[in-house]
């Protein structure tokens, strides 16, 4: 949620001509993340925690492909893209590391 809220306050910058462009992605993509995981460990299952897992890690890399092309348009500084994508490398790290331990007890049922 930290993120989203740092990605909120760096789209308010962006051109109002992207508003309902990639300004709209951006966030959509931002409140994605958390809001995939919240769901998925609501549906009570490791299976099922573990499939909104990986939605939530995809979006992570929907986000960091439109924050690249942000960058790309100007949109963004460098510093602050690099600390975005930073943010959000240890997000797919923790991800990544959760849904490998959720695999694994999945498999040993």
């Amino acid at each position: 949620m930290e993120l989203s809220k740092i990605i909120y306050n760096i789209t308010k910058s962006f051109p109002n001509e992207e508003k309902f462009g990639l300004t709209s992605q951006i966030i959509r993509c931002t409140i994605s993340v958390p809001s995939n995981i919240a769901e998925g460990c609501g549906r009570g299952t490791d299976k099922e925690f573990a499939r909104f897992l990986s939605i939530s890690r995809g979006s992570t890399y929907e986000l960091e492909t439109q924050l690249i092309l942000a960058h790309n348009f100007a949109y963004l500084s460098t510093v602050d893209c690099n600390n975005i994508i930073e943010k959000l490398s240890q997000i797919q790290r923790m991800l990544n590391g959760l849904i490998q331990t959720l695999s694994k007890k999945l498999k040993n049922k």
